[in-house]
């Protein structure tokens, strides 16, 4: 009997890939507290808040037993989608997977975007990331990048040669270069490349990562709103500079 199967009838592949995680890092297991910091944030940015899939960090927390429920429903109440379950003791992996999440193992949380991270804007002199297309598999998109929209390079720097709207996400393994208003999310080093830079004629943004590390649109200096920067890594933390 042959093993051979025809790609005609194939269903489904499966194929690995990194995609762009958001760690909510846990310092409280009370939903109660969790649901009040939330409505918060919410009220606070929430263009963030719109169905973004969460791992749950319960690595801070010296808690065998969770209310992993409760607080799955704080988190879908207030718009964000838990996926997953990273830590915990052997309680917390079965109350995980009988919710349906998955569960990793702990793991150095130094790298991962948390909801609470909220770095100092850097006042040092600006750096200069590689240039675009100097990175194999780079890509160049012509036009604007509209709301619900997501455009990557998965192995190079990416260039829009155009607009980024509010709504939308635009993500690269090396640099971002955005020749127009960056309204949406700008996610560069997906793969962890901390080398990486996003550059950008009119700063909007609702959210900038590079490497996992990332500020939002309030943690932004007010003054660099409307002008042309470039947001690099200095020491771990993201510094945005203007190039007006």
């Amino acid at each position: 009997m042959s093993l051979k199967v025809d790609r005609a009838e194939m269903a489904f592949t499966f194929k690995g890939g990194m995609l762009p995680m958001t760690v909510m890092e846990l310092a409280s297991a009370d939903p109660e507290r969790i649901r009040e910091q939330l409505s918060g944030k919410l009220s606070q940015s929430p263009a963030f808040f719109q169905h973004t899939p969460v791992v749950l960090s319960v690595e801070k927390l010296d808690e065998p037993h969770l209310a992993l429920e409760r607080i799955c429903a704080v988190c879908r109440t207030h718009k964000l989608l838990p996926v997953a379950v990273r830590g915990g003791a052997d309680p917390v992996k079965q109350s995980a997977w009988a919710l349906g999440l998955g569960w990793f193992p702990p793991t150095d949380a130094t790298r991962a975007r948390t909801l609470e991270e909220v770095p100092p804007a850097e006042a040092s002199a600006p750096e200069t990331a590689k240039p675009p297309g100097g990175a194999s598999g780079g890509r160049i998109y012509r036009g604007t990048v509209r709301s619900g929209q997501q455009v990557s390079a998965p192995e190079g720097d990416l260039v829009v040669i155009g607009a980024v709207n509010a709504g939308a996400e635009v993500l690269a393994a090396g640099s971002i270069h955005v020749y127009g208003a960056l309204r949406g999310r700008a996610l560069a080093g997906i793969h962890g490349d901390t080398d990486a830079g996003i550059f950008c004629r009119e700063l909007r943004a609702e959210l900038l990562s590079v490497a996992g590390t990332y500020k939002r649109l309030e943690d932004i200096d007010p003054h660099l709103l409307g002008s042309s920067v470039q947001v690099v890594l200095r020491d771990a933390q993201l510094g945005i500079t203007s190039l007006d």
